[in-house]
């Protein structure tokens, strides 16, 4: 089936399956939040990104060992079930380092720019956004065999007041990424960047 990045909260999760990776797109919680289950095809190795909500539902998600749960930033409907699933799962939580004290869950691993997150074979890179929240981090994942993918928690795309951040798409690393960069955004359905450019009139 083809992916279309389309969910919603308790429908069947979207998956879409890269080369390495395969991404497991899920909606939970009453502000229907996104959660995004990555799993290394070679090694089995899963990273979830926004424990949201629905702590159950993610659990069995998730069906075994994970090895960490980013957390993009402070809201709480981006990290209500992180105690539950952590502490089921075994994962080591991640957050920005600017957003880390004002989530309740402590943070192991705090996130700064350019620090690097890795899913068995698979890299992951952090980015500080300013869009929604002073220590949001979105994950970038240059697929070595197609194009890039962009995990943005709420500073890209999503339903309102959410939205995409001019200065964000202005700036270095986002400015130097192509528009056909996939984008998973925290609400909604997915985008890409060229879609979020052309929306604010920016040129690539």
């Amino acid at each position: 089936m083809t992916y279309s990045g389309s969910v919603h909260v308790g429908g069947t999760p979207a998956v879409h399956e890269l080369a390495w990776l395969i991404v497991t797109k899920i909606a939970v919680g009453p502000a229907a939040t996104n959660c995004y289950l990555l799993r290394d095809r070679l090694t089995g190795d899963q990273l979830l990104v926004d424990a949201a909500d629905d702590a159950p539902t993610l659990i069995r998600l998730v069906n075994g060992a994970l090895s960490g749960v980013v957390t993009t930033h402070r809201h709480r409907d981006h990290w209500r079930a992180l105690a539950e699933v952590a502490a089921a799962t075994g994962a080591v939580t991640m957050a920005g380092a600017y957003d880390a004290g004002a989530i309740d869950v402590p943070t192991a691993v705090p996130l700064l720019d350019g620090d690097e997150i890795r899913v068995g074979r698979s890299l992951l890179t952090a980015i500080h956004l300013a869009g929604d929240a002073p220590g949001a981090v979105a994950l970038l994942y240059d697929d070595p065999k197609g194009h890039p993918h962009l995990f943005t928690g709420d500073c890209l795309s999503g339903k309102e007041p959410h939205g995409p951040a001019p200065a964000d798409l202005r700036a270095a690393p986002l400015a130097d990424l192509p528009d056909e960069t996939w984008v998973y955004p925290g609400h909604g359905n997915d985008s890409t960047l060229g879609a979020e450019r052309a929306g604010l009139g920016l040129q690539a």
